[in-house]
């Protein structure tokens, strides 16, 4: 079967007053060599398709992005159907740019929209949820559909549309500097979250020690009393014992190296 009979030609039916007939241009652009005059008769037809461009990405309004960013996507997707268009294949512009539009749109939102990394799959149950539930809901009194609900209506499990479900706030990620809802002061979410509490190093430390300082001689245990918690000074605590300050210090430094290895090696 040839393109010809794949593609049967059609006059193309200007459905909407956005739909210029622009063939003759195309079948020109076909004719004729790259160079400055082609770009030129692209850019013209570009320019008189660019009211439909303009309708198609005003659909998408209220999704979260700037009008004037949907329109620039789709006019991304308007010069690339009429770069890569063949009018040879017998079929309207209109049928082949619409769909090459939306889709530059839809891949901007899941390329550029989401807050979190979310696969492509999940992204397009969400999109089947969130249409349901549209679609179930009739007027603003009607209660929420259930899982079963949109799952029956869609044809999808359950499992898929629980999924979804979880998509639909992952579009958008919340700041941690967003006030709470009802909180008249200043209170935000970066508030509500945890951190680390410091002294439970030290308490890990302590406990780690406390089997080992038991098992030293009572004159280490003892300068290690009055020197780190009685905070006297080496040669006080040298007079105190009868020794003198060097063999103290000595003390202090082989005890306390002798503690670190024993810590070490429980932590090990």
């Amino acid at each position: 079967m040839t393109a010809a009979r794949a593609h049967p030609r059609t006059h193309p039916k200007h459905t909407h007053d956005d739909a210029p007939d622009t063939s003759a241009d195309f079948r020109r652009i076909a004719g004729l060599p790259d160079g400055q005059e082609k770009d030129t008769l692209r850019q013209d037809v570009v320019r008189a398709w660019m009211p439909m461009a303009e309708r198609i990405a005003s659909q998408f309004r209220n999704r979260g992005e700037s009008a004037e960013d949907l329109r620039q996507v789709a006019m991304v997707g308007l010069v690339k159907a009429v770069k890569r268009y063949e009018p040879d294949r017998g079929s309207a512009f209109e049928s082949y740019a619409v769909p090459t539009v939306v889709g530059e749109v839809k891949r901007h939102f899941r390329d550029h929209m989401w807050g979190l990394h979310v696969p492509r799959r999940v992204q397009e149950l969400r999109n089947r949820v969130r249409t349901a539930i549209q679609e179930l809901t009739r007027s603003p009194d009607d209660r929420s559909p259930g899982v079963k609900d949109i799952a029956r209506h869609t044809g999808m499990t359950e499992e898929d549309v629980l999924v979804g479900m979880e998509a639909l706030d992952s579009f958008r990620t919340l700041s941690l500097d967003a006030a709470l809802r009802g909180a008249d002061d200043g209170y935000a979410l970066v508030d509500t979250l945890g951190s680390t509490e410091s002294s439970y190093e030290r308490v890990v430390q302590r406990e780690s020690l406390k089997p080992c300082l038991r098992r030293l001689p009572e004159r280490e245990r003892e300068i290690l009393y009055l020197r780190f918690f009685c905070d006297e000074t080496q040669s006080r605590i040298a007079d105190r014992l009868g020794i003198s300050q060097m063999h103290v210090s000595r003390l202090i430094n082989r005890t306390c190296a002798r503690l670190g290895q024993e810590v070490g090696a429980r932590a090990a």
